[in-house]
């Protein structure tokens, strides 16, 4: 089976304090002496397309969160919520933005945006007795909206509804606590080891199509702007990917210096989000359903506390409900973590960071709980798709974008101004950035011998079953009944998450069919096809690795007072790398191996000093 290079064009990362370095000189453009790649400088410019990317993402993040609450509150009679919509997105933003934040900081370390997923939906939508939304045809045209109530009578009572939140929302504390209970006691960390490319791929595959007859609904409301909207990322990112564009200079124009950058591909969400919305806007489309967007008295300031719509409510149901969102959220996680480390060319995580990040995640929920949110945070897979879009990965892109939800969930007035986003511009959004996800995960079959009957097995079965089963669940005339109503709710919940069951089918099979290491991909040595310069560049990608899943200075000086069941968080010796060298770096070190060799130290010492 042939092998793509090492090295092919990797996605850059821009960090927090320094200049990124500059790519392999791959590009024809950047050949040319008397100019420089955009990649290779510092100052302005660096903070600049930092904000250009944290914009792009947030506007990932806002159309799956906004996509996860219509899909939740689809059921929802006119004025059946006590307090504005535009106040649960705006608590939501918060607590999304807190755990980015954290996650990025002290957690896992990767560039992960932390946002409600379809393993938090799915149990939501069991404990508020609904379905998916129904598809009605919508007059004079072929294309589909979602149905909402319109009558009371037809629709759970306002009271209903209210106690039904304040129980989604107690669920999601109790999968906070179970989460960060699991990651505490360093359990991924002992599991992630036997989660080789066999449980790995078939997990990411149904993660890229288990959303996909949701993201139909929104695609069906109009379906003409759904596929420009696609058709316009597909080739700013790909076939206008490699296109660099000339920027001002820099420097005066007797040192013919010149910036290249690849403009479209930065701007492959953006430029045509922009375009698809104002196109909406200028034809009158309105698809936002008007019980959710209309204006209902949101503050303009507002400082998320808990209680603030009564306190979430715990029983029996809730804390079944619980327990399916926390299995489920940890297995997309994990997942989440190895498929950024992979994109971003860096070692699978650590132990310790897939500890950490479950951990912080797991606090990220109960404080989303807490404050009312009927969904609570896990790594976003279309914010990691979003990354291979750009080819470019930043510990501080993720920070700006936390930040920058903290804020506005401070006020819900702004949040509710991204209640309009049309919905073909979700659809269109989450499919692309879906369909990355999916490709990704076929591409992590390269590396397990897929030619065996073995390993065809534990793929094609893994897969199927765990798409066949959440369908049956939805397809039986009669609910699974075993005459205990929290069973049946964690049974109904846990057997509907396609994503557990493909890690959990994968998992079991891949540990218990026998089969050698090289087969299952799991072998040490390298190919003889890689020569010795890229076996010297692996060896400095695993230590670069080490350095980048390490915690901050501040923090690692505290891993010597923490008690001892704890010290799973904490890296170990042979996992600390060259202890001065990390030091050194810190928040500052790049997210790619080997991004800066081709650039001098000198060179490098310049860039920093302009």
């Amino acid at each position: 089976m042939s092998r793509s290079p090492l090295h092919p064009i990797p996605p850059l990362s821009v960090d927090s304090q320094e200049t990124p370095a500059p790519l392999p000189p791959l590009l024809p453009t950047l050949q040319n002496p008397s100019s420089r790649s955009w990649a290779s400088r510092c100052g302005p410019s660096t903070w600049g397309l930092s904000c250009l990317l944290a914009l792009q993402h947030f506007l990932v993040l806002t159309s799956l969160l906004w996509a996860s609450h219509l899909l939740l509150l689809h059921g929802l009679p006119p004025g059946g919520l006590s307090y504005p919509p535009a106040q649960l997105l705006a608590s939501s933003f918060f607590s999304c933005g807190m755990s980015t934040v954290l996650q990025t900081w002290m957690g896992s370390r990767l560039p992960l945006i932390q946002a409600p997923s379809l393993e938090f939906l799915i149990p939501a939508l069991v404990l508020t007795n609904q379905k998916l939304p129904l598809m009605t045809k919508t007059p004079g045209n072929a294309s589909l909206t979602l149905h909402l109530c319109s009558l009371t009578r037809s629709c759970h009572g306002l009271e209903l509804w209210n106690t039904s939140l304040r129980e989604v929302s107690g669920a999601v504390v109790v999968s906070g606590l179970l989460q960060g209970t699991i990651g505490l006691l360093g359990m991924p960390g002992r599991v992630f080891p036997y989660c080789g490319p066999l449980v790995l791929a078939p997990s990411l595959v149904v993660a890229g199509l288990s959303a996909h007859k949701e993201v139909a609904q929104f695609c069906s409301a109009q379906w003409g702007l759904a596929l420009l909207l696609i058709l316009l990322m597909v080739v700013c990112s790909q076939h206008l990917g490699s296109c660099q564009v000339p920027l001002c200079s820099w420097r005066p124009a007797s040192t013919s210096t010149h910036i290249y950058i690849p403009v479209f591909r930065l701007l492959s969400v953006l430029a045509p989000v922009a375009c698809v919305w104002l196109i909406s806007a200028f034809v009158g489309l309105s698809v936002i359903p008007l019980q959710l967007s209309e204006p209902l008295e949101a503050p303009w300031f507002w400082l998320p506390h808990p209680g603030e719509w009564k306190w979430p409510l715990l029983t029996p149901r809730a804390l079944a409900a619980g327990i399916s969102m926390a299995l489920a959220a940890s297995t997309s996680s994990l997942g989440c973590y190895a498929l950024c480390g992979q994109l971003l060319h860096l070692s699978p995580p650590p132990p310790h960071a897939c500890s950490r990040g479950l951990s912080l995640e797991g606090l990220g929920s109960v404080v989303a709980g807490l404050l009312g949110s009927p969904l609570g945070t896990a790594s976003s897979f279309p914010n990691v798709g979003t990354v291979s879009l750009f080819q470019m990965g930043s510990r501080r892109v993720a920070h700006l974008v936390g930040l920058f939800c903290m804020g506005l969930g401070l006020s819900p007035r702004l949040a509710q101004l991204f209640t309009n986003i049309p919905l073909p511009v979700l659809g269109g959004v989450l499919g692309v950035t879906q369909a990355v996800v999916l490709s990704a995960g076929f591409s992590s079959f390269h590396l397990a011998d897929i030619d065996s009957g073995r390993n065809v097995f534990i793929v094609g079965f893994s897969i199927f079953m765990a798409l066949l089963l959440p369908r049956w669940l939805r397809e039986a005339p009669i609910l699974l009944n075993t005459g205990w109503s929290p069973l049946d709710t964690f049974l109904r919940s846990l057997l509907a998450e396609p994503i557990f069951l493909a890690g959990l089918l994968g998992f079991l099979l891949e540990n218990t069919i026998s089969g050698t290491r090289i087969e299952r991909g799991l072998g040490q040595g390298l190919p003889t096809s890689f020569t010795a310069q890229e076996t010297q560049m692996l060896q400095k990608s695993r230590k670069k690795a080490a350095q980048e899943y390490g915690l901050p200075l501040p923090i690692k000086n505290l891993c010597s007072c923490i008690p001892q069941p704890l010290h799973c968080l904490c890296p170990m010796p042979e996992d600390s790398g060259d202890e001065g060298e990390s030091s050194n770096t810190g928040e500052t070190a790049d997210l790619l191996p080997n991004s800066g060799e081709s650039c001098s130290m000198a060179s490098r010492e310049g860039f920093r000093s302009q």
